[in-house]
């Protein structure tokens, strides 16, 4: 049972009445919001900013296109285990033209990627030169064997490597966006997407 009570739309007044009405606008709907929507209205502020933000970073195309966008947005949710964030992106990924396997390809080159963030983070604070100089000897075909093309896979890499507080994964993935032509306002603007929506995942944890 969450620890805050959401805000209906039959109830909300003020700030919240006018942000649930920008919403509406944003996704072209009469249908209820999204239920996120509604616990992160029980502080106004906290909703207007998540409303601004995600708006320009996470919804509406930008450096980054929409479906990419939601494919970015589907990974981090799925990093976090947030049904709410992973339905939500999943419907807008399919909208945009993501058929069943890209949404597969997706978690899987995600999980490749926290594989290899919890390698190489250990090499990096485990204060040990010996264990730079061991092989790897874990498997990732994966990054080179799914529908992804190579730029969507990198900004997934980078978005995964980034929330997991991996610095070598994250130097590396972002080399090698720029080396595939990636601006690097596209890298940027993968990042604020998923810090928007870490924000996002973040409250719906402290719900209970």
């Amino acid at each position: 049972m969450s620890r805050f009570s959401p805000i209906s739309e039959s109830a909300a007044t003020d700030k919240v009445e006018q942000t649930y009405g920008r919403l509406h606008e944003m996704f072209e709907s009469t249908e209820p919001l999204p239920e996120p929507f509604l616990l992160y209205a029980t502080v106004p502020a906290f909703l207007q900013d998540f409303y601004m933000n995600f708006k320009k970073f996470c919804y509406g195309p930008g450096t980054l296109g929409v479906k990419l966008k939601s494919l970015i947005g589907l990974a981090v949710a799925g990093n976090f285990s947030c049904t709410p964030w992973i339905e939500f992106f999943t419907r807008r990924a399919a909208a945009e033209g993501a058929d069943e396997q890209t949404l597969a390809d997706v978690a899987a080159v995600a999980s490749s990627c926290a594989m290899y963030n919890a390698f190489f983070k250990f090499r990096d604070l485990s204060g040990s030169d010996l264990f730079s100089g061991m092989p790897v000897g874990l498997r990732a075909h994966t990054f080179a064997g799914t529908s992804l093309d190579d730029q969507t896979v990198e900004l997934i890499n980078i978005a995964i490597s980034d929330l997991n507080g991996c610095k070598p994964c994250t130097e590396g993935h972002v080399a090698k966006a720029r080396q595939l032509g990636l601006s690097d306002e596209q890298i940027l603007e993968t990042i604020q997407c998923t810090a928007t929506l870490l924000a996002g995942i973040q409250f719906l944890k402290h719900t209970g």
